[in-house]
């Protein structure tokens, strides 16, 4: 029985990787469809988040069978339940995508008040953190999930960056008022993903040590905290 667990273990960590590949290409078609105007590719995007939920489902339904069937203990259990929690982590990015693909259709055939280069930099570096988390979790690698959430900050930074120049956009022009705060929800959709990068890193430490803590890097300090989460370049 033990063979046969580590077996289902091993592939339903397979299976995360395979639900967090898809995640990250909706994430990067996303933006890109975003920059390049692409409504189809947006549409597709949309209606391609089905397969993403259906891949959740089918993750959680099986980790629940394996739990009810083989009885895991301990380290084994505190894999089982972070697959699940992660599986739910992933399918929430899934939406900031079908979000902005969303966004993008509402902005539909006008021009971009200005070039995208700071929403796609956003991009390029949450869905880097989603990949390395991914595999910190597969290989439990405690040191590199630590280190993951360090990156948050630039996102954040970035973010900050998009709201100031979109509201001095729409101070200037009112005329770019909806567009701009359409844009302001793309960036929100990237950094709130990053942010769900880290709650799967905070998996990676649980499945480790057994202590569930809220990671929290400010000031260059990593900490560990028991509260509750939740220029012309945009």
């Amino acid at each position: 029985m033990r063979k046969a667990l580590e077996e289902k273990i091993r592939h339903l960590r397979n299976e995360i990787l395979g639900l967090g590949g898809m995640v990250e290409k909706a994430m990067r078609d996303a933006v890109d469809a975003l920059k390049r105007r692409d409504l189809d590719a947006s549409r597709r995007i949309y209606q391609a988040d089905q397969a993403i939920n259906a891949k959740r489902f089918d993750i959680e339904q099986e980790t629940l069978i394996t739990i009810a069937t083989q009885q895991p203990m301990a380290h084994d259990l505190r894999v089982l339940a972070s697959i699940l929690e992660i599986a739910s982590e992933l399918e929430r990015m899934g939406d900031y995508a079908k979000g902005i693909a969303k966004i993008n259709l509402m902005i539909g055939h006008q021009p971009l008040i200005k070039p995208l280069v700071d929403i796609p930099r956003m991009m390029e570096i949450a869905t880097a953190m989603l990949c390395e988390a991914l595999r910190a979790f597969v290989e439990g690698d405690v040191e590199k999930a630590l280190a993951i959430p360090k990156r948050d900050d630039e996102v954040d930074a970035l973010y900050n960056q998009v709201y100031r120049e979109l509201v001095t956009y729409m101070i200037q022009d009112p005329r770019t008022i909806d567009q701009a705060n359409y844009l302001m929800w793309a960036a929100h959709n990237i950094e709130r993903m990053a942010d769900r990068v880290t709650n799967i890193c905070e998996r990676t430490l649980f499945v480790a040590t057994g202590e569930l803590r809220e990671l929290d890097y400010s000031n260059d300090e990593m900490r560990f905290s028991d509260q509750d989460d939740e220029g012309t370049r945009a």
